[in-house]
């Protein structure tokens, strides 16, 4: 039975749990987020009067948890390791790089899971900009973990595909789940089997960091912009503006439609429905990007919307 230590947060860490149980792997330990974000004591209290998805899915499964460390390349967590004489670290989702004298501890590999198809979209939240730049696929890679930020040689990866109505939230919702089903093919094959790692083609790489440029710009085509107000959420908010005054998208209630209007200036709104808050929008390659539920960009403010459009907004404005 293959010894795993599992490291990460979110749905990638619990999915990667998941797959390794699916594979009869034994846990010996997992190492999340919480833990080297706060203190011994605040994590303590966290966990009892919030705890987190992490927290909930590590106690269903009665999993070790390694405490008391500062990160991956703390000494503290080494000689953890070095105890616990994994086979194989699975990481999912993690800032830190790690260092060699970590990665190599275990006895067959240490493996990253990253939500896309390498050497595209190295670097952090794949997902948002596979759909900001209207990608038709994605995917999840599982490479070796080496000193530089997801360029290891890949040991396995599957394509997702990416669909028109996708958001971040449902695209990382479909390949976490794949990730899952490589994860437990991967350990299965690794226990009884070498599997002969293939080098990421330098030539093909692209690295992203972290989303932004979240304005939208009517002069862009319609489709862009709904693949900026998609590819964003869940993590953010989108945002444009009538002359100072800015106002948020529903990235669930916006579509894009044919322009029926008159009108042909980019940034003109061609259609205004208060009691819906809705707001279409002609953009740079002739169509209407239509917005339902609108909302001023502060929370704070977002009780007086309706009140705002009434007094001004009016079909036939430009905005900028």
């Amino acid at each position: 039975m293959l010894k795993v230590v599992i490291i990460g947060y979110g749905e990638m860490f619990t999915n990667l749990i998941a797959g390794a149980l699916d594979a009869d792997c034994d846990i010996v330990g997992v190492l999340r987020k919480d833990t080297i974000k706060y203190p011994h004591f605040i994590k303590k209290l966290k966990d009892i009067f919030n705890p987190s998805v992490e927290y909930n899915y590590i106690k269903s499964y009665k999993l070790p948890e390694i405490e008391n460390v500062k990160g991956v390349n703390d000494k503290k967590f080494r000689k953890k390791l070095l105890k616990l004489n994994p086979d194989i670290i699975l990481v999912g989702s993690w800032g830190e790089r790690f260092e060699k004298q970590t990665y190599d501890i275990p006895k067959i590999a240490s493996i990253n899971a990253h939500p896309s198809l390498l050497p595209k979209y190295r670097g952090p939240n794949p997902y948002f900009w596979a759909i900001r730049n209207m990608e038709q696929e994605t995917g999840v890679t599982f490479h070796l973990i080496d000193e530089g930020y997801d360029t290891g040689a890949i040991l396995a990866q599957e394509i997702v595909k990416i669909y028109p109505s996708d958001t971040g939230k449902s695209l990382k919702q479909r390949v976490v789940l794949t990730a899952r089903g490589i994860c437990c093919e991967l350990l299965k094959t690794l226990k009884e089997d070498i599997i002969i790692p293939l080098q990421q083609a330098e030539d093909k790489s692209s690295y992203y960091s972290y989303p932004e440029g979240l304005e939208l710009d009517f002069k862009k085509s319609a489709e862009e912009n709904y693949a900026l107000i998609r590819a964003i959420y869940p993590w953010y908010k989108t945002v444009f503006y009538n002359i100072e005054t800015a106002l948020a998208p529903n990235p669930l209630k916006t579509f894009v439609e044919e322009n029926s209007t008159e009108y042909v200036h980019p940034g003109t709104i061609t259609f205004l429905d208060i009691p819906q808050k809705t707001i279409s929008v002609l953009c740079g390659d002739g169509k209407v990007l239509k917005m339902a539920d609108v909302n001023l960009f502060s929370n704070c403010d977002k009780p007086f919307t309706k009140n705002y459009l009434t007094r001004e907004v009016k079909v036939g404005d430009v905005l900028f």
